[in-house]
């Protein structure tokens, strides 16, 4: 009997189960990423974190270098490469610099802007039909933008500069993002990762030599752990989206806001404001359904595809 029901096969997970869960370690992974961020900021700049971040991904892709060589850099395109890398770097650094400032759960909120950039960049750059709907989510997205940063007299932001440099963080990745949707049409991921890190890496160097400081071993171990968890983060959240169906998952990145509110308020003793609280609820919203639109209209151009 107990052979027998040993064998008896364990019910396996669905894909949205499966990818949920890695999805979740996507946002934990996340939100340890950027607390090591905000712990560091007091000693190392945005910009000399930056360094040491894309470093230890180029590191990590070493291997992969060294083994494939000349494939792993083959491309017609370099232009492109060359752009993205630039507004990636100086985005991670403005990213850097927004999380060492802000509430962690204020500049989470923000950085969930990048879907909204997406909107107009699709239209103008990949010629993507956008329709009223979308285009309505965006607005309404950043009027919930605007509750967080509540410009006022002056000119003045409430979050001051250092939401701006969340918001335009943002705006560069997004760039990154399409950069992305057109390379892949004819180029390996792997090579836009190698082009990325080694790119990064040396983009990085300026910044870095400008504000220069040796780490301890302490603080050494603790960049590095940074600059592994960023890489372990991309990692979970491609499996996440590889797992489950990209319409479920994507709303499920959004416990980032949780688990930021969390770690602000019990290591940093932050407390997120109503006006912050206020301002997510509606970025979140715009951006969930700016996201279950598009996999509508993707769902929509497949079963068309197929009926021809």
């Amino acid at each position: 009997m107990a052979v027998a029901a040993s064998s008896v096969a364990r019910p396996r997970l669905s894909g949205n189960v499966r990818g949920a869960l890695w999805m979740l370690a996507s946002a934990v992974t996340f939100t340890a990423m950027t607390t090591l961020i905000k712990y560091l900021g007091a000693d190392y700049s945005a910009a000399l974190q930056t360094f040491y971040r894309q470093a230890a991904g180029l590191l990590v892709l070493a291997p992969v270098i060294i083994r494939h060589r000349s494939a792993a850099f083959a491309t017609t395109r370099p232009g492109i490469l060359i752009f993205r890398a630039s507004a990636g770097t100086i985005g991670m650094i403005a990213s850097f610099y927004a999380y060492q400032k802000m509430p962690l759960a204020d500049a989470n909120a923000l950085s969930f802007t990048r879907t909204l950039w997406m909107v107009p960049l699709a239209a103008l750059i990949l010629r993507e039909r956008i329709g009223p709907p979308r285009i309505a989510a965006a607005v309404v997205g950043f009027a919930g933008v605007l509750l967080m940063v509540r410009p006022g007299a002056g000119g003045q932001f409430a979050m001051g500069v250092p939401a701006l440099a969340m918001l335009a963080a943002s705006f560069l990745f997004t760039f990154t993002v399409i950069g992305m949707k057109v390379m892949t049409r004819d180029h390996a991921p792997m090579v836009l990762l190698v082009w990325s890190a080694v790119l990064g890496a040396i983009f990085a160097i300026p910044g870095a030599v400008l504000d220069w400081r040796w780490p301890s071993l302490r603080d050494l171990g603790l960049l590095a752990a940074m600059g592994a968890i960023a890489t372990l983060n991309q990692w979970c959240y491609i499996k996440g989206m590889q797992e489950g169906d990209a319409a479920a998952m994507a709303p499920l990145d959004y416990t980032r806001l949780v688990f930021a509110a969390a770690a602000g308020f019990l290591l940093f003793h932050e407390l997120p404001g109503a006006w912050t609280m206020a301002g997510a609820a509606v970025v979140v919203a715009a951006t969930a359904f700016i996201t279950w639109r598009e996999h509508v209209m993707n769902l929509r151009a497949a079963q068309a595809a197929r009926a021809f």
